[in-house]
């Protein structure tokens, strides 16, 4: 059974840093592209930052670039975005996903909290 799950979310102030990690098991990603979205409270999910298996291309949506990385080491099907300069609209459950390319994931992580205080 494939799974993904995240870690690192918690609750900072504004301008601080937090780096989610999200480690998949289950079966290989080889060739699989790995993605972030979030989801704030009474809004629809975005996506946030994608990155491809060798790691080649990244994407990432207006609203990070510049302040998130998104970064993945492959011999541990972990896929981590740094996060800097948290503002409080950076608020919402941030879930993991992997799938066959930037636009389609078919796996999804259950999620984690980052609450950014002003």
């Amino acid at each position: 059974q494939v799974q993904l799950v995240e870690s690192g979310g918690g609750l900072v102030q504004a301008g601080g840093s937090l780096r989610l990690s999200c480690a998949a098991s289950g079966r290989t990603f080889t060739g699989y592209t790995m993605g972030w979205f979030r989801q704030a409270p009474g809004k629809e999910r975005e996506f946030v930052a994608a990155i491809t298996w060798s790691g080649g291309h990244t994407y990432y949506a207006g609203s990070v670039k510049g302040r998130f990385t998104i970064s993945r080491d492959n011999a541990k099907n972990t896929v981590y975005l740094q996060m800097n300069s948290l503002k409080p609209e950076d608020t919402a459950v941030y879930y993991c996903a992997s799938g066959p390319s930037s636009s389609t994931y078919d796996y999804w992580g259950q999620g984690t909290q980052v609450t950014v205080s002003s």
